[in-house]
C-alpha cells in the first residue's frame, strides 16, 4: 500500500517536550487515491505517455491556475527549458533571473544557448527587484525569469508592467508555489507562460514531473508539439525540427489526479504550520521569519526564516545542533552568481545576505502541531 513516507510514532496527546523520531524537513503525503489511481493505470496497460490520467491531471492543473492550458513534462527543470524553447528564446539572447533561486532555473536558461543575467532579490519578499531588473536590461534582453521562491509570488504586476515597456516576455517559475496568488489570481496564469515541478518535496508530487500552464492555445500546441520529439499528431515519425522527449507517464499522473484532489488541504495545512511556528517563536530575537505582502497569498512550500545576532548560534551552527536533537532544516540557496558556472565578480548583495542568513524548517503537511511545537521549543532552548 502506498502510504506518507514517513509515520510519526508519536500522538498528538504526547508531550511535545518528548523528543521525537528524526523529522525531515519535508515528506510526501500520498496516503489518498494514489494507490488506487496507479493501479489502475497499471492494469490498463497505459503506463507511458499516452492514457487517461495524463489529460484528467492536465486537465485538473489547467483548472487550479485558472488557465486554458497545462502541458504536462518529465519534470521541472524540463518545463522551464520547453517554455523558454517554445517562445524562441536561443543564442544571443539574455534572460534575467532571480540571483537567490534553485540552479535548473539558470540552467534551462543555459541550455537553449541563451545568458542568465542575474538580478538582485528584495530584502523583504525575497523575490526578484524589479528596480534592479530595470537595470540589468540591455538590447539583448528577451524576457523576465521571476522564481515564485519558497512560496511567495514574485511581484508580478510591476514585472509584467516592466516587461511591456520593455517588449519583453515574462516567464513564471513557481516551482515552490502551487496555489499562490496576488489579489486571488493564482501564480501560474500571470505571465505569458509559466512553469511548475512536481518533485517529491513539492505542495503536490508525482515523484518527477512538471507542467508548463499558458492561456495561449498556439504557445500550448507548441510545447505539445516539442515535449513529444516535435512528431506532429497526423503524421507518424515525420519531423520538421529537432525535439524533445519531455513527456509525464500515465503512472506519475495517475499520482498526480490524487494530489490534485487535495491539494486545497495540503495548502491549508501548510498554511496553519507557518502560523503555529510563527506563533511559537513570535519576539525571538534574531528570527526573521518570510513575508506575505498585503494582497499576496504565500502558500509557505518551505516555512524560512532568517537566523542572525542575537540568536545565540549562527544559521550554519544551528543545523546541526538540530539535527543532533533530530530535526533536519536545510539552508537557503546559494546565489546563482557565486557558483563556478555562473561566478560574477560582484555577486547581488541582498541574495548573498540571504544564503548566508536562510534557514528552511520542516514543512510538510504531514507534520503534527505536536513535531512543530517540538521544533520551535529546541529553537527556544538553543537560543539560550
Amino acid at each position: 500500500m502506498i502510504q506518507q513516507l514517513s509515520l510519526f510514532p508519536y500522538l498528538e496527546t504526547q508531550a511535545s517536550t518528548r523528543p521525537p523520531d528524526f523529522i525531515p524537513v519535508y515528506t510526501p503525503v500520498l496516503n489518498g487515491r494514489e494507490e488506487k489511481y496507479v493501479l489502475d493505470a497499471v492494469r490498463s496497460g497505459w503506463i507511458s505517455s499516452l492514457g487517461s490520467y495524463v489529460t484528467r491531471f492536465e486537465e485538473a492543473f489547467a483548472r487550479f491556475c485558472g488557465v486554458r492550458h497545462a502541458v504536462s513534462v518529465s519534470n521541472g527543470t524540463v518545463a522551464i527549458h520547453l517554455a523558454l524553447h517554445a517562445l524562441g528564446i536561443g543564442p544571443g539572447d539574455e534572460v534575467i533571473v532571480p540571483s537567490l533561486t534553485f540552479v535548473a532555473t539558470a540552467n534551462a536558461v543555459h541550455y537553449t544557448g541563451a545568458t542568465p543575467v542575474f538580478a538582485d532579490v528584495d530584502p523583504v519578499t525575497w523575490c526578484l527587484d524589479p528596480a534592479d531588473v530595470r537595470r540589468r536590461i540591455t538590447p539583448r534582453t528577451r524576457a523576465i525569469l521571476p522564481v515564485h521562491l519558497y512560496g511567495h509570488p514574485a511581484p508580478m504586476p510591476e514585472l509584467q508592467a516592466l516587461a511591456d515597456e520593455h517588449e519583453l516576455l515574462l516567464i513564471e517559475d513557481a516551482a515552490e508555489a502551487h496555489g499562490a496568488a496576488i489579489g486571488g489570481r493564482r501564480v501560474g496564469g500571470w505571465g505569458r507562460i509559466a512553469t511548475f515541478s512536481f518533485y517529491a518535496n513539492k505542495i503536490i508530487t508525482t515523484g518527477e514531473g512538471g507542467m508548463v500552464t499558458t492561456d495561449d492555445d498556439a504557445l500550448a500546441a507548441r510545447c505539445r508539439l516539442l515535449r513529444d520529439h516535435a512528431m506532429p499528431p497526423h503524421r507518424r515519425y515525420w519531423h520538421d525540427e529537432v525535439g524533445f522527449n519531455y513527456r509525464m507517464t500515465n503512472l506519475q499522473a495517475a499520482v498526480g489526479v490524487a494530489q490534485m484532489e487535495r491539494i486545497d488541504s495540503f495548502i491549508r495545512r501548510k498554511r496553519e504550520i507557518a502560523a503555529r511556528y510563527r506563533k511559537e517563536l513570535a519576539g525571538m530575537a534574531g528570527v526573521t521569519f518570510a513575508a506575505e505582502q498585503p494582497g499576496y497569498t504565500n502558500v509557505y512550500w518551505m516555512v524560512s526564516v532568517l537566523v542572525a545576532a542575537p540568536y545565540a548560534l549562527s544559521r550554519d551552527e544551528l543545523i546541526p545542533a538540530l539535527r543532533a536533537r533530530g530535526i533536519d532544516s536545510r539552508p537557503f540557496f546559494h546565489p546563482l552568481d557565486t557558483l563556478p558556472p555562473y561566478l560574477s565578480a560582484t555577486p547581488r548583495p541582498v541574495a548573498l545576505h540571504l544564503s548566508r542568513c536562510g534557514l528552511n524548517l520542516p514543512s510538510s503537511p504531514a507534520l503534527t502541531d505536536a513535531q512543530v511545537a517540538y521544533v520551535c521549543q529546541v529553537m527556544r532552548e538553543l537560543a539560550g
